[in-house]
């Protein structure tokens, strides 16, 4: 068995000098580190060639982006299992053994994540993935540890080892021969929601997504676009629909991208008189970017053949969160999270 260890850099010369460390010293035995470098214009490539010569460096001639750039990395790296790690993780020991152990205890477990926690506030649960990632209804998504922007800190309450929707990009476990299958993330997505996408698409095929907490690491977040980019919000907006109309059976996909669209517009309208016009913006340009994309979504659609899946909250998370100011995952109406 060969696990790859992959790290995409994009510009990040200080995020491999502060986290690459913490990587080498832990990923040992029948693993490897690989970096991926998507096109960076800073010196990552000669810091790597100075501090780390022996580091197989896989160089892209530009950004791909998240999704594509793994997915042109992973194309040429034979290994039973992938670990898509970004440049901003610091890993702990033993941190692999924990997640491939409980994905080679069953068959039907394609995808895994280990518990993330905040770098700088080393006891709450970090934004990307917590201790597993759900979606609500209306495919907005959270995670045990975090709902919207409220961070729980981490006491052990979510340290039990569960089938959950989606595991976090930033330390994302995957049977090689599924992500094959899959033809890995989708290049449209460019980066944001890809990770979401993907495990949807999995799940559609009958397999399960894992968090194993007995494994953890600690992510800084933020590194590649800030939380207050407009690129980042537009991005968010345009995937989320296109998951949507991807993945969602007949039965649900028209009436839930109806209220999502409506919801969109309020939350840019909120941007707007918030005074962040370049939100508004984005939010803009995502709506149109969907709807330019709908010929090539359908065609997708028609390849995944969607049906109703697992660890879906039957709930409005918005309702729960604003209204009932419930702002912990142990709070919702967990046995409403369908069939998980």
């Amino acid at each position: 068995m060969h696990i790859a260890v992959v790290i995409l850099n994009w510009n990040g010369r200080k995020m491999l000098e502060r986290f690459l460390p913490s990587v080498t010293q832990h990923t040992t035995g029948n693993a490897e580190v690989v970096i991926a470098d998507n096109g960076s214009t800073d010196d990552s490539l000669a810091f790597l060639q100075q501090h780390y010569p022996t580091l197989r460096v896989i160089a892209l001639d530009k950004n791909y982006g998240f999704a594509g750039g793994y997915n042109r990395a992973l194309e040429q790296i034979d290994a039973d299992y992938f670990v898509l790690l970004n440049d901003d993780v610091e890993v702990t020991p033993h941190w692999l053994d924990p997640v491939v152990e409980a994905m080679q205890a069953d068959e039907h477990v394609a995808i895994a994540q280990p518990k993330l926690l905040m770098l700088d506030k080393r006891d709450t649960f970090e934004y990307a993935g917590g201790a597993g990632g759900f979606i609500d209804c209306l495919g907005y998504p959270f995670c045990r540890g975090r709902l919207f922007t409220s961070l729980e800190r981490d006491n052990g309450q979510y340290d039990d080892q569960r089938e959950i929707f989606w595991a976090s990009g930033a330390a994302m476990f995957v049977k090689s021969a599924v992500w094959r299958e899959l033809g890995g993330l989708d290049d449209d997505f460019f980066a944001h929601m890809e990770e979401i996408d993907f495990c949807w698409r999995a799940k559609n095929k009958g397999y399960k997504v894992l968090c194993v907490p007995q494994s953890t690491v600690y992510h800084l977040g933020g590194g590649t676009l800030p939380k207050s980019s407009p690129f980042k919000t537009q991005l968010n907006f345009r995937n989320n629909l296109s998951m949507l109309y991807k993945n969602l059976p007949d039965s649900r996909r028209n009436s839930v991208l109806a209220l999502r669209i409506v919801l969109d517009w309020v939350a840019a309208l909120t941007f707007l008189l918030g005074g962040k016009p370049q939100e508004f913006t984005a939010v803009f340009k995502a709506h149109q970017e969907f709807r330019n994309w709908i010929p090539a979504l359908r065609l997708k659609r028609y390849a995944i053949k969607p049906k109703p899946v697992s660890c879906i909250y039957d709930n409005w998370l918005l309702v729960d969160y604003h209204i009932r100011r419930r702002q912990h995952f142990r709070e919702l109406d967990t046995i409403r999270i369908r069939q998980c």
